[in-house]
């Protein structure tokens, strides 16, 4: 492995609502980070169908994973827990939603915990503790850390850009600012959402759903850069570029390493 990675996935998370949350770190974020406000999800813009897309680097018309329930590929594509677990690097990933659990296939996490979002103010949070412990005690490769109070106790229940919303994103913003800081000597740090939402729901080609905002934090990004023209389908090229693990054939992204 060349370097590490965490990536941090703040589902539903708009630019906009990033920007009116009341949390001030994104500014330090535009300082450290490559990062874009306009980058695009994939169609249809839903949570599995999205993340599916963010680790294998293909649309869903692709993966064959259209809604938020799994089903096997017909054309199996290699993600990026695979590619990493091939170079021989240990991965681990946190996420507070159960069905989240198919992105990676068997066998290829050396580290799992699903912490239900529900049963209690803020599963987000103790995933977060629970990273910060499991980094400090076996300082895996790869880490993926996912967020959903956003979407579902913020945006679902509430409404994207309603107060709740807005302050869901104020703790998720303020867990990632937690990461960072304690980590950013050691790992490259991606942060990001899957895609966005309107009223109640998502899933639809509005701009409101499909813009998305990314940060790369790390040597091997220019601090301050604005990114043009990325996507969902560019963050497994960019983990495998920066890891100096193969990226697969099938892959349709890029690496943003250095995007201009």
């Amino acid at each position: 492995m060349n370097k590490k990675v965490i990536l941090i996935s703040i589902d539903g998370m708009r630019p906009d609502g990033l920007k009116a949350c009341g949390n001030e770190y994104f500014k330090e974020l535009e300082k450290m980070c490559s990062y874009t406000y306009n980058a695009s999800s994939v169609f249809p813009a839903v949570t599995l169908p999205c993340h599916f897309s963010m680790t294998h680097s293909v649309t869903p018309q692709r993966h064959g994973i259209l809604t938020n329930t799994y089903v096997p590929q017909v054309r199996p594509v290699s993600g990026i827990f695979e590619k990493i677990q091939a170079a021989g690097g240990v991965s681990a990933m946190l996420y507070g939603w159960e069905p989240l659990r198919d992105i990676a296939s068997a066998g290829t996490l050396k580290f799992a915990t699903y912490i239900n979002a529900y049963m209690q103010e803020s599963g987000d949070t103790v995933l977060t503790d629970e990273a910060e412990k499991l980094i400090c005690q076996h300082k895996p490769d790869f880490v993926f850390l996912y967020m959903v109070e956003t979407d579902e106790k913020g945006g679902h229940d509430n409404g994207w850009m309603s107060d709740e919303y807005l302050r869901r994103i104020n703790i998720a913003i303020g867990n990632a600012k937690r990461i960072i800081e304690k980590f950013k000597d050691e790992y490259s740090i991606i942060i990001m959402a899957d895609h966005g939402g309107h009223d109640r729901n998502h899933g639809t080609d509005l701009p409101e759903d499909m813009t998305i905002p990314l940060f790369f934090y790390g040597p091997d990004f220019v601090p301050g850069m604005n990114i043009r023209g990325a996507s969902l389908l560019d963050i497994a090229p960019t983990i495998a570029d920066v890891m100096g693990v193969l990226s697969d054939s099938d892959w349709e992204g890029k690496s943003l390493i250095n995007n201009r």
